[in-house]
């Protein structure tokens, strides 16, 4: 294609960007023209298309030519075939509606006898992995990987296909019913394909290890016949190891499942193991070499944990292990403190770990952070009640120049460890106070907090952390954190030291007090709670004390104000009963797991290979089992008894607002929606509900309001069994009221999940029109777009906040205001049984919804009597509300006066709407 070269050689020619956008935009001309030509050869298209393949790689915008290229899948020569293949792997994402397009080609060529073909389209699937492809080719993917007729380069790009499918949609491959044709392949002759194969079924087990529990012995099988039987073939020895990929996931796949309880298979592991080790004596010169058999070293090893952690395998590997801590190479001293890691989780004994223990002290200081990081993990499994002193003082130690992405965990550690092995709380005081000083940054709320807990609940701790917190406190680099903990607990137990010398009262507060001013509002609220503690216990600093509170009555924030204004009068009250209830010394905390350990393990992270152990020794291992041990049982539990499923349930939980009040309604059959009119004119008087709903969408929100300032969440929930996709929202909003997007929401929403956008809304003067929402959204692979248009109430009557009046002061304010304009008086029909009871019935409940609404009613008995003030970011206005009922003709009168015309008559059409509807 001598075009194209001379394209290419022309764009590497320019040397501006304005020079190669001019050529560019030449060449897409021409394009553009050449494609309008009916008659145009296929060899002219493969040529063309490649230019815009090449313009697109070097990141111009191509808007057309994307059906040419998926007309080139039908072609008959690979050449054509294979750009067209190419260009829709590239230019073609999940989410474009070519896809279907595209499906059928692909569907064409898997059916081909011809392999090449078969092996493009194989490719494309995988690469571009839309959903629409794994539900409808799935299952020819896998009919490829089953059928004796396929070749074995086929057979391998359908097992890494279906790989790459089950990753990124394993809710449509069913891997379940498979499963045992699946396995099938492990024993594969050609080991290419067994590779691949064995790469799914490892995926497979990562997720759902029952699904797939009968591969361990095929796996077993193929592992003995490769080390022990040396049955593979030559083309796949690297550097003189079989199979090495293969080996490594073969060992790895038998972890995620118990040992075999049949003799002979677990003998057969024995074994492949000690034949590794003892393959792994000699140290291989060839850098290659070695890297291959280390890798299957260290997972032999992990197996033989696995198996057995107190057999004399693992006594040996211990000793390899010992040997490769201290390895030059990098690679193999995290590898190696990665692995005594896990021995250490599981070893009864850790005597053998323990050898080496100044081995690991020393790889904390390891220029690599990777492998810094690997021997803090190693540190904190090995240690115990013997070592424990010795592990914490070298990592309080090492703190001080420790990298600031790893000290937040290192501070964790040492919390945990030192809470965990403390034969003397005093140790465990003295360790978290000397944590804070070295690295008050990096220490979380959670582990002051424990600290307190423990204080708290340990009576002969009391005294002596009081007297240490205090010396703290005098100490010119004391940190907030500290102050936080010295505040606290001299405010529960200060009185126990008051005798002693240096921790009189004066000295107490005057220690808290220097620091007060530098630290945050949170602590500042914290040590004025302190203070009145202290007027409780220590009557002859009172002065000192309420000197404060009066300095803090008027400060800005209005937290540190209330509690000021409301410890104030506390203290100045006549009598020191409401002091002494308000002070009560705080109860033992309830015993519960330290929250320092979830902490921990939220800042885990995990990798496609799932890890079968956890960091942390035998205790972190033993619950991990027990959390799997459940799980499993309730996988079983739900397979075997039949449930009931509950839709109105299910529904209501989609609406779970977390810390909104639930709101429950009676929800319609699915495929009925909730009337969008009705839902409107129940959320116009309620702040939170449901919006609209259907039998794949439910849209609730979630409103709070303050003066001129309102806050909206709207709520979407996939009610459906697919994903939603392409969703898009749009609000517009009338004069009077600005609407910011504080939070946007994603563009696809998997089945039984929630998602949430926030809106800013403020008030800007009387909005006569609501808001209104539109979302687009798709339930591929259906063909349709669903749009719905949502009226929000965003109306006028949110900005009101109830006046309380007296009768007379409402009268003086009805007569001043006058009549129109301000005066809009509206009369309407309505739903009034007869009777004067029910009539009294009917008034109250219209008093308690215009009170729901924002006004603050006034003791009228014959009618509904309230005033309100309604507000913008540039005004208030006062309002008046006067509603009266005639039973007999079944009407009401609603007369609405305030001191802005445009917001009467705003603010009255849409109450007499609200009344209308009730």
């Amino acid at each position: 294609m001598r075009g194209l070269t001379v394209f290419i050689a022309d764009l590497r020619n320019c040397r501006a960007r304005e020079l190669e956008e001019k050529r560019v935009n030449k060449e897409l001309a021409n394009i553009r023209s050449k494609f309008k030509d009916p008659n145009l050869s296929g060899r002219q298209k493969k040529k063309y298309v490649c230019k815009l393949l090449y313009m697109y790689i070097l990141g111009w915008d191509v808007e057309f030519g994307h059906m040419e290229a998926v007309n080139l899948l039908s072609s008959t020569k690979y050449s054509e075939k294979q750009i067209g293949y190419l260009a829709v792997t590239l230019m073609i994402s999940e989410t474009n509606e070519l896809v279907r397009l595209v499906v059928n080609s692909m569907r064409k060529d898997l059916d081909d006898h011809i392999e090449i073909h078969q092996c493009l389209a194989l490719q494309a699937i995988a690469n571009i992995s839309a959903r629409e492809m794994a539900e409808a080719l799935a299952n020819d993917v896998m009919r490829l990987l089953t059928s004796g007729q396929t070749k074995s380069f086929v057979k391998k790009k359908a097992a890494l296909c279906l790989l790459r499918l089950f990753r990124r949609h394993p809710d449509l491959i069913p891997a379940k019913e498979w499963a045992d044709k699946i396995i099938v392949g492990m024993e594969e002759h050609d080991m290419g394909v067994a590779l691949a194969i064995t790469s799914l079924v490892l995926a497979v087990a990562q997720s759902n290890p029952d699904y797939i529990a009968q591969c361990v012995p095929r796996a077993i099988s193929r592992m003995h016949k490769i080390v022990i039987e040396k049955a593979y073939s030559p083309d796949y020895v690297y550097y003189k190891v079989p199979v090495p990929w293969l080996q490594v996931k073969l060992l790895r796949l038998l972890q995620y499942y118990p040992p075999p309880e049949d003799k002979t298979q677990r003998n057969r592991i024995v074994n492949v193991i000690q034949t590794i080790l003892n393959n792994a004596q000699d140290i291989p010169k060839n850098v290659q070499h070695n890297n291959a058999q280390n890798a299957i070293l260290f997972e032999a090893i992990n197996l033989a944990i696995h198996v057995d952690p107190q057999s004399e395998i693992v006594g040996q590997a211990s000793v390899l292990l010992g040997r490769f801590i201290s390895s030059k190479e990098t690679n193999i001293r995290y590898l190696g403190l990665e692995t005594m890691a896990h021995l250490a989780g599981f070893a009864e004994s850790l005597s053998n770990v323990k050898k080496h223990q100044e081995t690991i002290i020393q790889s904390l200081k390891d220029k690599d952070i990777s492998v810094r990081r690997r021997a803090l993990d190693l540190l904190y499994s090995m240690c115990d009640v013997s070592n424990s002193r010795v592990i914490v003082q070298e990592l309080l130690q090492y703190l001080t120049i420790a990298d600031y992405a790893i000290r937040e965990e290192m501070v964790l550690k040492i919390a945990i460890l030192t809470e965990k092995f403390a034969t003397d709380y005093k140790w465990y005081v003295d360790v978290i106070l000397q944590l804070i000083t070295l690295a008050g940054d990096n220490v979380s709320d959670e582990v002051w907090y424990r600290v307190v807990q423990i204080v708290t609940n340990n009576e002969d701790l009391q005294e002596y952390a009081a007297s240490t917190v205090l010396a703290a406190l005098k100490s010119p680099t004391c940190h907030e954190t500290a102050l936080k903990v010295g505040g606290y607990i001299l405010g529960e137990y200060g009185h126990l030291i008051a005798n002693s010398p240096g921790c009189t009262p004066t000295d107490q507060f005057m220690a808290l007090h220097s620091k007060f001013s530098m630290c945050a509002t949170p602590t500042r609220a914290l040590l004025l709670s302190t203070y009145l503690k202290f007027v409780n216990v220590f009557p002859e600093i009172k002065d000192q004390v309420t000197a404060v509170f009066k300095q803090y009555r008027f400060v800005l924030d209005v937290e540190l104000q209330q509690r000021a204004c409301e410890y104030l009068a506390i203290a100045m009250q006549p009598s020191d009963e409401l002091l002494q209830v308000a002070c009560e010394e705080m109860p033992p905390f309830p015993e519960r797991e330290s929250a320092l350990l979830s902490r921990l393990h939220s800042k885990a992270q995990d990798t496609e290979d799932k890890r079968t152990w956890q960091i942390g020794g035998m205790d972190a291992n033993n619950r991990q089992a027990l959390l799997e041990s459940a799980k499993q049982s309730s996988r079983r539990r739900s397979a075997v008894e039949p449930t009931q499923t509950n839709q109105q349930g299910q529904d209501q939980e989609l609406l779970n607002f977390s810390d909104a009040p639930v709101v429950h309604q009676e929800q319609p059959p699915p495929g009925v929606a909730v009337p969008s009119e009705v839902a409107f004119a129940r959320l116009v008087r309620e702040p939170n509900g449901v919006l609209y709903e259907d039998g794949n969408i439910q849209i609730g929100l979630k409103t709070e309001y303050h003066g001129a300032l309102g806050r909206v969440a709207v709520f979407f929930g996939n009610k459906s069994t697919v994903t939603i996709t392409e969703l898009t929202t749009e609000m517009v909003v009338g004069d009077g009221v600005k609407v910011t997007l504080l939070q946007p929401i994603a563009g696809s929403v998997p089945p039984a999940t929630q998602l949430h956008q926030m809106y800013n809304v403020e008030s800007q003067g009387a909005a006569a029109q609501h808001a209104t929402l539109t979302v687009t959204y798709a339930l591929r692979p259906s063909p349709y777009t669903h749009t719905l248009s949502l009226p929000l109430p965003i109306v006028s009557t949110k900005f009101l906040t109830p006046a309380p009046l007296n009768r007379p002061d409402f009268v003086a304010r009805w007569t001043q205001i006058g009549g129109p304009p301000r005066e809009v008086q509206l009369i309407a029909p309505c739903r009034l049984p007869a009777g004067p009871h029910e009539q009294f019935l009917t008034l109250h409940s219209l008093r308690s919804a215009i009170e729901i609404l924002g006004f603050s009613p006034l003791d009228y008995e014959d009618a509904v009597v309230a005033a309100a003030v309604w507000t913008s970011v540039d005004a208030k206005v006062g309002c008046l509300l006067r509603l009266e009922l005639n039973t007999e003709q079944k009407i009401f009168r609603l007369t609405l006066r305030s001191t802005n015309e445009d917001v009467s008559q705003v603010l009255g059409t849409q109450l007499r709407e609200i009344v209308e509807k009730l």
